[in-house]
């Protein structure tokens, strides 16, 4: 999907919606506010678009309930709100759904549950099957469970890497701003961008990263979800919640980003996107150079430094020797064994190790270079 006029079209569309749109200003869940996106999504559905939904506000729906004054900042505290606001949201959105005679489904994720590829495809293959049966998935991150390190830490990532599984024609992310501006909307003279065709574009565009009081995510957060999508397929909509039914019918509001390759759902794919690496394997100069520019595997030869504790088979990220991030594989040793093995050519490790040690630390088909950040 290239173009506005393909919108009103897209055949599969996932809508994430902010927790800033779901609630009103005292930090409740705003029953109006999920009944309208309810409503919208319905309509999609009666033309014949799939829907699926990413919808935060599980935290900021506990907020009034609970007496807090504000979002919590303790991890603790997070997940106990979010276990009381969990069950209110999935009962807004299913008393919502149910007006329009559409069964909805909670599906609640930790980013371990893509980590995994085993477990990536289950979510995949789970997700399926209830569009199949005419469910609505209503997708959130498991905030109650989540720590620090298994956290997706916004809803946008998850919603590009949701936009990705499905195969989705349409991400459609709703916030508290209609489009992404020139400068922040309040001041003199920011005029919206309407559409994003390389982020290139945005060069000198100034952009916040901080979310609302009751949300985590912000406008940077957007672009690299828009981003992601873009490079899996998936065209993207950003606007304010209010906006929805224009932006869905292929009106000019909002910011557009095209979707700039051909439907990609790979191995590749999801080691770049959907991973985050167990550990790091530092290479020297000339291994960074067979990966980068000659496409060759990771021998231990090439190995300098081991860092983290991780098992084989696991996603691990490479650096070069100045310690910048130049790729992730599927590693073929656990860390133990890679100590051992840093800095040996294949013939020593066979002969001093045993054959099964002549294999490389990452094959280049489990291998995927990243960009230069």
């Amino acid at each position: 999907m290239t173009s506005r006029e393909q919108i009103a079209g897209a055949r599969r569309v996932v809508v994430k919606i902010g927790s800033s749109s779901l609630t009103d200003a005292q930090g409740r869940l705003d029953a109006a506010a999920v009944r309208a996106i309810a409503d919208q999504a319905a309509a999609l559905g009666s033309r014949g678009a799939e829907v699926v939904i990413v919808s935060s506000g599980a935290i900021a729906a506990a907020i009034g309930p609970l007496g807090l004054p504000e979002r919590p900042a303790d991890v603790a505290t997070q997940q106990a709100a979010a276990a009381v606001g969990q069950s209110l949201l999935a009962g807004a959105w299913s008393e919502a759904f149910a007006a329009h005679g559409t069964i909805t489904g909670q599906v609640l994720l930790t980013e371990s549950d893509v980590i995994r590829s085993e477990t990536y495809l289950n979510v995949r293959t789970a997700l399926e099957a209830m569009i199949a049966l005419g469910v609505m998935p209503i997708i959130n991150e498991n905030d109650t469970t989540a720590t620090h390190e298994i956290r997706f830490g916004d809803n946008d990532r998850l919603a590009a890497l949701v936009a990705q599984l499905v195969g989705a024609d349409l991400l459609v992310l709703l916030t508290d701003v209609d489009a992404l501006y020139t400068a922040p909307p309040s001041e003199p003279g920011a005029r919206r961008i309407g559409v994003v065709e390389d982020p290139d574009a945005l060069e000198g565009v100034s952009v916040g990263s901080v979310g609302s009081k009751v949300g985590t995510g912000g406008m940077v957060t957007k672009l690299a979800a828009a981003q992601h999508a873009a490079t899996t397929g998936t065209a993207t909509i950003l606007t304010a919640a209010s906006r929805f039914a224009e932006a869905a019918s292929g009106d000019d509001v909002g910011t557009f980003f095209p979707a700039h390759h051909g439907r990609r759902r790979s191995r590749l794919v999801w080691l770049r996107f959907a991973t985050r690496g167990a550990g790091t394997l530092v290479v020297d100069e000339g291994a960074a150079e067979a990966l980068r520019i000659r496409r060759r595997s990771l021998l231990p030869v090439g190995l300098v430094r081991v860092e983290g504790s991780f098992g084989a088979g696991v996603p691990v990220d490479v650096a070069g020797p100045d310690g910048a991030v130049i790729a992730r594989g599927l590693v073929a040793y656990g860390s133990d064994d890679l100590r051992r093995m840093a800095g040996l050519p294949t013939g020593v490790l066979r002969t001093e190790l045993g054959e099964r040690f002549g294999r490389p630390a990452i094959h280049r088909d489990e291998l995927v270079l990243l960009p230069a950040v």
